[in-house]
Protein backbone atom coordinates (compact mmCIF):
# COMPACT_ATOMS: atom_id res chain seq x y z
CA UNK A 1 0.00 0.00 0.00
CA UNK A 2 1.26 3.71 -0.58
CA UNK A 3 0.09 6.79 0.28
CA UNK A 4 1.71 10.10 -0.45
CA UNK A 5 4.95 8.40 -1.02
CA UNK A 6 4.89 6.14 2.10
CA UNK A 7 4.53 2.40 2.37
CA UNK A 8 2.23 1.10 4.88
CA UNK A 9 3.76 -1.53 6.84
CA UNK A 10 1.78 -3.68 9.81
CA UNK A 11 3.18 -5.49 13.02
CA UNK A 12 2.23 -9.05 13.28
CA UNK A 13 0.83 -10.47 16.32
CA UNK A 14 2.31 -12.91 18.65
CA UNK A 15 3.20 -16.39 16.88
CA UNK A 16 4.47 -19.36 18.35
CA UNK A 17 7.05 -18.64 15.46
CA UNK A 18 9.97 -16.36 17.38
CA UNK A 19 11.24 -15.33 13.99
CA UNK A 20 8.08 -13.54 12.89
CA UNK A 21 6.65 -13.03 16.24
CA UNK A 22 5.87 -9.08 16.62
CA UNK A 23 7.42 -8.44 13.54
CA UNK A 24 6.95 -6.24 10.62
CA UNK A 25 5.59 -7.08 7.16
CA UNK A 26 3.47 -5.99 4.41
CA UNK A 27 -0.20 -6.39 4.43
CA UNK A 28 -1.53 -9.39 2.19
CA UNK A 29 -1.64 -13.05 3.15
CA UNK A 30 -2.05 -16.96 1.68
CA UNK A 31 -3.57 -17.27 -1.86
CA UNK A 32 -6.05 -19.88 -1.65
CA UNK A 33 -6.76 -22.66 -4.14
CA UNK A 34 -8.05 -21.44 -7.54
CA UNK A 35 -7.56 -17.49 -6.62
CA UNK A 36 -5.37 -15.05 -8.15
CA UNK A 37 -2.87 -13.01 -6.25
CA UNK A 38 -4.90 -10.15 -6.89
CA UNK A 39 -8.05 -11.83 -5.55
CA UNK A 40 -6.03 -13.00 -2.46
CA UNK A 41 -4.86 -9.63 -1.48
CA UNK A 42 -8.23 -8.06 -1.60
CA UNK A 43 -9.18 -11.08 0.52
CA UNK A 44 -6.64 -10.98 2.82
CA UNK A 45 -6.81 -6.88 3.35
CA UNK A 46 -10.43 -7.17 3.41
CA UNK A 47 -10.18 -9.66 6.39
CA UNK A 48 -7.28 -8.64 8.51
CA UNK A 49 -8.05 -4.76 8.22
CA UNK A 50 -12.23 -4.57 6.73
CA UNK A 51 -10.61 -1.92 3.77
CA UNK A 52 -10.94 -2.21 0.22
CA UNK A 53 -8.53 -1.80 -1.77
CA UNK A 54 -6.95 -1.20 -5.50
CA UNK A 55 -4.58 -3.46 -7.13
CA UNK A 56 -1.98 -1.79 -8.98
CA UNK A 57 0.86 -3.30 -10.61
CA UNK A 58 3.31 -6.57 -9.64
CA UNK A 59 6.59 -4.74 -8.09
CA UNK A 60 8.26 -8.74 -8.12
CA UNK A 61 8.33 -11.36 -5.81
CA UNK A 62 10.78 -13.38 -3.39
CA UNK A 63 11.15 -16.96 -2.17
CA UNK A 64 12.40 -17.45 1.53
CA UNK A 65 13.01 -20.76 3.33
CA UNK A 66 12.03 -20.16 7.33
CA UNK A 67 12.62 -23.12 9.55
CA UNK A 68 9.09 -24.56 9.27
CA UNK A 69 7.85 -23.51 6.47
CA UNK A 70 8.55 -21.67 2.69
CA UNK A 71 6.77 -18.51 1.78
CA UNK A 72 6.58 -16.79 -1.96
CA UNK A 73 5.59 -12.80 -1.16
CA UNK A 74 4.85 -11.23 -4.19
CA UNK A 75 4.85 -7.57 -3.97
CA UNK A 76 1.65 -4.81 -5.61
CA UNK A 77 1.46 -1.32 -5.72
CA UNK A 78 -1.91 -0.40 -4.32
CA UNK A 79 -4.36 1.93 -2.92
CA UNK A 80 -6.70 1.59 -0.44
CA UNK A 81 -10.19 3.14 -0.52
CA UNK A 82 -11.24 6.66 1.01
CA UNK A 83 -12.56 4.93 4.45
CA UNK A 84 -9.78 3.81 7.22
CA UNK A 85 -8.96 0.68 7.67
CA UNK A 86 -8.91 -1.27 10.85
CA UNK A 87 -6.57 -3.54 12.94
CA UNK A 88 -7.59 -6.61 13.24
CA UNK A 89 -4.95 -8.73 13.13
CA UNK A 90 -2.20 -6.84 13.66
CA UNK A 91 -1.04 -4.63 16.16
CA UNK A 92 0.47 -1.48 15.22
CA UNK A 93 0.75 -0.10 12.14
CA UNK A 94 3.17 2.76 10.44
CA UNK A 95 3.01 4.78 6.90
CA UNK A 96 7.56 5.46 6.28
CA UNK A 97 8.73 6.69 3.18
CA UNK A 98 11.47 4.07 1.16
CA UNK A 99 14.52 5.52 3.90
CA UNK A 100 12.77 4.88 6.64
CA UNK A 101 11.56 1.45 5.98
CA UNK A 102 15.05 0.24 7.23
CA UNK A 103 14.22 1.40 11.04
CA UNK A 104 11.66 -1.57 11.22
CA UNK A 105 12.50 -5.47 12.74
CA UNK A 106 10.86 -6.56 9.59
CA UNK A 107 10.41 -10.50 9.21
CA UNK A 108 13.13 -11.82 7.08
CA UNK A 109 11.26 -12.51 4.14
CA UNK A 110 9.66 -8.78 3.56
CA UNK A 111 13.31 -7.52 4.29
CA UNK A 112 14.43 -9.56 1.59
CA UNK A 113 11.53 -8.32 -0.52
CA UNK A 114 12.04 -4.46 0.50
CA UNK A 115 15.77 -5.17 -0.76
CA UNK A 116 14.94 -6.97 -4.32
CA UNK A 117 11.78 -4.96 -5.03
CA UNK A 118 11.95 -1.02 -3.49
Amino acid sequence: MIKDGKYLCMQRCRSHYDYISERWEFPGGKVKDGESDHEALVREIKEEMDWDIFVGRKLGSVDYEYPDFTVTLTAYLCKGGDEAFKLLEHLNYKWLVKGELGTLKWTDADRMLIEKVL
